[in-house]
């Protein structure tokens, strides 16, 4: 049956940003995608109001195409690609606040969610790309970086490589019915949601402080690269400026600022929180040097080693456990407070 342009703009603007219209033109992934995204953000599904007619196109001539899938490869898609890194990272954030305190998260949990996140964008429209591959880089890539956050990216990075490198048109296959492709969408949704707002509900107060700490180190990727830094924070503060474009500055004050100042004022002091704490682990002070925190991480590690206190071998690794985790918070570097604020007189 023919997919009608009319019925497909309307399933756009009633339940566009949970991937209806994507639905009924049988593009199961995008709808997933969609409804893990709210459509992109919202930006892309307003970006999707002039992409419409091709979709509706692609969906009609959908059988003529699969025929025709096994000639040929995909060109390659620089927009595809970008999402790809994108969708990978966002599924490794997710993964990070919600699965980390699992044993094996940095070997299994991490580069699995990024892979399959990197996979979902790859498998848009009529194209697809090599499961085992991409995983494969994905699983490869994370021992490199293991422990460490900033693995998010170079494993999306890895995987986007690798699935665009075995990108190719998806096997013809036969239709599915509704109730199919609707438990299907249903079980990957629940997968996905499932496991953050068990953590959540269960354990609040630890998963806020996941959710500051990853987005912490997330802002601070950005810190060789102000640029791309200067470009994130005016994303986080696109909401307000949309207010301001619709209404002016009348009605506006400080306070609708402020709502968005309270996410950077957060992060900032649990960033700062922890490095108190670091501080106090080493028994140093406010100011210290480099120098002096790697010299005295060296002295702490040489006295609690646990190779050297096997008489109190429990106690060694907790302390050698703590020194560690304490000289990674010392390594960041630290972005200037107020660095990211702009001026009121500029507003």
């Amino acid at each position: 049956m023919a997919k009608g342009l009319l019925l497909t703009y309307a399933l756009w603007a009633v339940g566009g940003p949970a991937g209806l219209h994507h639905l009924y033109l049988g593009r199961d992934s995008h709808a997933l995608l969609w409804m893990l995204t709210l459509g992109g953000g919202g930006l892309g599904w307003l970006w999707e109001f002039w992409m419409l007619p091709s979709f509706v196109a692609q969906a009609n001539r959908a059988q003529e195409q699969r025929q025709g899938s096994g000639r040929g490869t995909p060109p390659l898609s620089l927009i595809r690609f970008v999402a790809q890194m994108i969708v990978g990272m966002y599924f490794g954030l997710v993964a990070l606040i919600s699965l980390s305190f699992m044993a094996s998260f940095y070997i299994v949990g991490l580069p699995l969610a990024v892979g399959l996140g990197v996979l979902l964008v790859a498998a848009i429209g009529n194209q697809t790309s090599d499961l085992k591959n991409t995983l494969g880089a994905a699983f490869l890539t994370s021992p490199i970086f293991y422990g460490r956050p900033i693995a998010i990216l170079p494993i999306s990075l890895a995987a986007s490589l690798t699935a665009q490198k075995h990108r190719r048109y998806k096997p013809s296959a036969g239709s599915e019915t509704l109730s199919v492709r609707l438990y299907r969408l249903g079980l990957a949704y629940l997968a996905f949601t499932g496991p953050i707002v068990f953590s959540a509900l269960c354990n609040t107060a630890v998963t806020l402080s996941y959710v500051a700490d990853t987005l912490g180190s997330f802002l601070s990727w950005f810190s060789f690269f102000p640029l791309f830094g200067c470009l994130l924070e005016s994303v986080l503060l696109l909401p307000f400026q949309a207010w301001k474009l619709l209404v002016g500055d009348h009605g506006i004050s400080s306070s609708y600022f402020q709502e968005w100042e309270k996410l950077y004022e957060f992060v900032h002091s649990f960033q700062e929180e922890k490095r108190q704490l670091a501080l106090q682990v080493f028994g140093l002070s406010e100011g210290a040097t480099n120098e002096e925190i790697h010299g005295r991480f060296r002295e702490l590690v040489k006295t609690w080693h646990p190779d050297h206190n096997r008489h109190q071998m429990e106690e060694a690794q907790s302390h050698f456990l703590e020194i560690q985790a304490a000289y990674e918070v010392l390594r960041q570097p630290r972005k200037p407070r107020g660095s990211w604020r702009w001026e009121e007189t500029s507003l």
